[in-house]
């Protein structure tokens, strides 16, 4: 496992220098280091090495192993990333520290009510689908400010950020800009944009938190 903690740190690196090129302060973009798919063994190297920030795509796959690991290290923050389905809120608001897909009012709703009955309240994104594709999940663009101040207003939902992930074969440039028009629009402080392969352009863009998969633990 040392080139996983090796391509960790270069990714840290990365991060690092792209802040400085972009002139903000070092330290203002967290690493959210994407463990889907990648086991308890995988992973320890890098909570070694001092990672503390995790995303998981499914809430089934995280219940499977986060719980033993954050009951090792309670400082860990784990971030649902992935779709969530409103049949599993009541378990993503147990096991999650940041739930970044809030894209639909049903889930806005089951959140509310899992929130007021758990008394844990994880912080949330809404995920804006800037690209408009019709397989992807997210609000549309033009919805996302109005959403926004639904989640907030009828929901209660305190709503820190936006999230996205642009179309595979486009530019992503345009799309982080979008977002970050979107977020000052709607009042939210974070900016959950750019993955391995673009996370450098969406430093430049203003993110506040990059999700890297592959850059770091290779490819399953």
């Amino acid at each position: 496992m040392g080139d996983v903690v090796q391509q960790f740190f270069a990714v840290k690196a990365k991060i690092a220098a792209a802040e400085h090129e972009a002139g903000r302060e070092a330290g203002a973009v967290t690493l959210v280091a994407v463990s889907k798919t990648f086991d308890a063994a995988d992973i320890g190297p890098i909570i070694e090495a001092g990672q503390r920030v995790f995303g998981e795509n499914r809430v089934q796959e995280a219940q499977g192993k986060w719980p033993a690991l954050k009951g090792s290290f309670p400082d860990i923050e784990l971030h649902l990333i992935g779709p969530l389905q409103s049949n599993k809120a009541k378990e993503a608001v147990a096991l999650f520290d940041v739930i970044e897909t809030v894209d639909r009012e049903k889930i806005a709703a089951e959140l509310a009510k899992e929130i007021a009955r758990q008394g844990r309240a994880p912080r949330l994104y809404v995920q804006v689908n800037t690209g408009s594709e019709s397989q992807k999940a997210g609000i549309e663009p033009r919805d996302a400010v109005a959403f926004v101040a639904r989640c907030r207003d009828v929901h209660g939902l305190a709503i820190e950020g936006l999230m996205c992930i642009p179309p595979a074969d486009e530019n992503p440039g345009p799309h982080f800009a979008l977002l970050e028009k979107l977020g000052h629009e709607a009042g939210v402080t974070k900016l959950s944009m750019g993955m391995s392969g673009d996370y450098e352009t969406a430093i430049a863009f203003g993110a506040t938190s990059v999700r890297v998969g592959s850059a770091i633990f290779g490819t399953r």
